[in-house]
């Protein structure tokens, strides 16, 4: 499946939720703590509607949507790197009505790299569940040599800040990716940011940028063409989408080397224990439909259904990871 194909899949039958479409038929609504939810759930989306975090979380609130019985309805609220909508959240009453879907940025990275940050990761939210996961990846334009990720090493060895790598932005995880590459490595290759990765895509494919640490989902047509060479994906383990393309892990000295990009929902801390068991019951058992994860398995992203506990304790960890990272790369935000 085409990856247009696919977020137009997952756009449509979402926005005509948001577009005010009623509550799906026969889903019983109400069957929460209270008679909980008896009205819409507002998901916040803390990025731009059309990009794929906005088209995963549509895709899902559809889901959901049939399970409780309510429309869910997604609110995009942009900016500061997605700190607009989780401060959106963190104020919103404690009810359960109003929901944020969140990046791994903002909740691990976007604390080292913002001085006047309006949440706290841990404070501000009761995590709900982990919905997704993917992983970045690293491609090189075919001009480059290096044909593995040890070979790119020893070209950027001889060559010190030679090598050029793009990014999303400054403080963006494939802006840390490659800082964390360069730190294990002890290797220096220069950073070229953009607004966004579709903005550095084109000099990519060029050659005018050697390299990049993206989106495994942004590549993957790129990289069947032949327009790209892809070396490694970020995560501990391999992607379905691209079952032949190694672990950064696998490679010797990488073996710490671990970028997963995870996607949750959560609520504003406070919001009574029950509302949230029972959405994290209502999410682990959309994330298990079999169609979830064939829509979702062709672009390399993977279904989760993490409890909140579980969710917990990884926002805490990769927070602390991310600190170190950004600390030694002297990273700030734009």
């Amino acid at each position: 499946m085409r990856r247009t194909t696919f977020l137009a899949a997952l756009a449509a039958p979402a926005l005509a939720l948001a577009l005010g479409a009623l509550a799906p038929a026969g889903a019983r609504a109400g069957d929460g703590p209270g008679g909980y939810p008896d009205k819409p759930i507002r998901l916040v989306v803390p990025f731009l509607a059309g990009g794929a975090t906005d088209l995963m979380a549509r895709g899902m609130a559809q889901k959901l949507a049939d399970a409780v019985g309510q429309p869910v309805v997604v609110d995009n609220r942009a900016g500061a790197g997605g700190g607009i909508g989780a401060e959106a959240v963190a104020t919103a009453p404690k009810d359960g009505y109003t929901l944020l879907y969140s990046t791994m940025g903002v909740l691990t990275i976007n604390p080292s790299l913002y001085r006047n940050l309006k949440y706290d990761p841990v404070a501000s939210f009761s995590p709900v569940a982990m919905t997704h996961v993917t992983s970045n990846l690293l491609v090189v334009n075919p001009q480059v040599p290096a044909k593995s990720v040890a070979e790119l090493v020893a070209l950027a060895r001889g060559k010190p800040d030679g090598l050029t790598f793009s990014s999303a932005g400054n403080g963006t995880s494939s802006h840390l990716s490659g800082e964390l590459f360069k730190s294990i490595a002890g290797v220096e290759m220069r950073h070229v940011p953009y607004k966004g990765s579709a903005a550095g895509l084109p000099d990519l494919l060029a050659g005018r940028i050697d390299m990049t640490f993206d989106t495994a989902s942004n590549f993957v047509d790129y990289t069947k063409a032949g327009r790209l060479r892809p070396l490694a994906v970020t995560s501990r383990g391999r992607s379905p989408a691209l079952p032949d393309v190694p672990a950064m892990a696998e490679t010797p000295g990488f073996a710490d080397y671990d970028v997963s990009l995870w996607l949750g929902v959560l609520a504003p801390a406070g919001t009574p224990a029950g509302i949230v068991d029972y959405l994290h019951r209502r999410l682990a058992a959309v994330m298990r439909e079999p169609s979830m994860e064939a829509s979702l398995r062709p672009l390399g992203i993977q279904p989760l259904h993490g409890g909140p506990q579980e969710f917990a304790r990884v926002i805490a960890q990769d927070r602390r990871k991310w600190a170190a990272v950004v600390a030694a790369a002297k990273v700030q935000a734009d």
